[in-house]
């Protein structure tokens, strides 16, 4: 008889598993039955697929939205890049590389340097005027002892008429200009203050236009005072006394060289009843110009000059031509064998233009005077009733 195995009281009884296709046993105790994974519909899974996709697409809308609310696309990602492109034609098949400008428009940049050179920043002379030079070549004709300058220009588009405007004539009164622009320079730069005193001498005494003059030597203005007296009454001690503050005649000269000016030059003090002081048309309608568009003084500097010349005396020259409600900003010169006026012209119906006329006449002849009243008229009315193109 065989001896039985003895298992220890402590020990673990084995545990016996039992597989088949229905049921896990695990222990003794707990029998777990497995269960069979439904059939996968189709359809739910589609559905499935296309929200989780739409989910996906509308996050990404969102964020691409918000990126491009962000950018302005009015300018160009690479500025570097932003070069000018030929149009489509026979030697371009729709070749959208950018390319160089084409020679012949260079050529013509090149062929209108004397016209443009001088101006401002914002502004060139475009086209000529040719129905206004038209009218105004008929009203020359009728003045033949007359030997006439003019240059007009609409500030909106820079077309103008030039007629003999490059010619330097005897400036007269139209010097104290660019003698004042030259003062607000100065005061834009610090170099100069409105409310600084000036000391009439003997050397800056002068006769003819004005009544400083008639005041004792060592009489005080104010720098304001003394540009005013200049323009508004066009006196010539006053011209004389701002000359010497900004620095003497050499100064100035050097000064409108800079501006572009090229017959611009002071040689005398006033009155230059010789007429030795000089200035063109073109010098006179590209320095209001600039005036205009901010490039020589401050905007503030600006609206006092202009309401300086606003208040100039003498409206027997240009102001005849213009209608009521119209608004000239401008400064006269007469020394009896030239005459001549040069302001911007304010039209009620918002446009703005520049005009500049001197005259070379007998001494003293009126003709010169109603040849520049009927300029000033037809020019008023061109450009009264004229549509610019951009």
């Amino acid at each position: 008889m065989k001896n039985k195995k003895t298992v220890p009281a402590n020990s673990i009884s084995p545990i016996k598993i039992t597989r088949n296709t229905d049921k896990v046993r695990v222990s003794p105790r707990q029998t777990y039955v497995k269960k069979e994974k439904p059939p996968e519909n189709i359809f739910n899974s589609i559905f499935n697929y296309i929200f989780r996709v739409a989910i996906v697409g509308v996050g990404m809308g969102t964020i691409f939205g918000s990126i491009l609310a962000n950018i302005d696309l009015t300018q160009p990602l690479f500025p570097e890049l932003n070069l000018p492109f030929l149009p489509k034609s026979e030697n371009n098949q729709g070749n959208d590389t950018p390319l160089p400008l084409l020679e012949n428009q260079a050529q013509e940049e090149a062929q209108n340097l004397e016209t443009q050179a001088p101006l401002s920043n914002t502004l060139v002379f475009s086209s000529e005027l040719m129905p206004l030079r038209e009218k105004f070549m008929a009203i020359f004709k009728e003045y033949a002892n007359l030997e006439p300058s003019a240059f007009f220009v609409d500030l909106d588009n820079g077309a103008f008429v030039n007629y003999n405007g490059i010619t330097a004539f005897p400036a007269a009164s139209t010097i104290k200009t660019p003698i004042l622009v030259a003062f607000f320079e100065d005061v834009d730069a610090g170099k100069i203050v409105l409310d600084e005193k000036l000391i009439m001498t003997e050397q800056t005494k002068a006769s003819e236009a004005g009544t400083m003059q008639y005041q004792p030597i060592g009489t005080e203005y104010t720098a304001l005072k003394v540009a005013q007296e200049m323009i508004i009454r066009s006196d010539n001690t006053a011209t004389n006394m701002m000359i010497e503050r900004l620095g003497g005649a050499q100064s100035l000269n050097q000064r409108f060289q800079e501006w572009g000016l090229e017959s611009t030059v002071i040689n005398n003090y006033l009155p230059d009843l010789e007429g030795t002081n000089t200035i063109s048309a073109r010098d006179y309608a590209i320095l209001l110009m600039k005036v205009n568009n901010g490039d020589l003084v401050s905007l503030r500097s600006r609206d006092r000059l202009l309401s300086i010349m606003e208040q100039t005396v003498t409206k027997t020259l240009l102001p005849q031509g213009l209608e009521p409600g119209a608004t000239i900003y401008h400064k006269t010169g007469d020394i009896g064998k030239v005459l001549g006026d040069g302001g911007i012209i304010d039209i009620p119906t918002g446009k703005r233009y520049v005009g500049a006329i001197l005259v070379k006449r007998p001494h003293n002849d009126p003709d010169g005077r109603k040849m520049i009243q009927e300029i000033s008229r037809e020019a008023y009315q061109h450009f009264k009733w004229y549509q610019p193109r951009p």
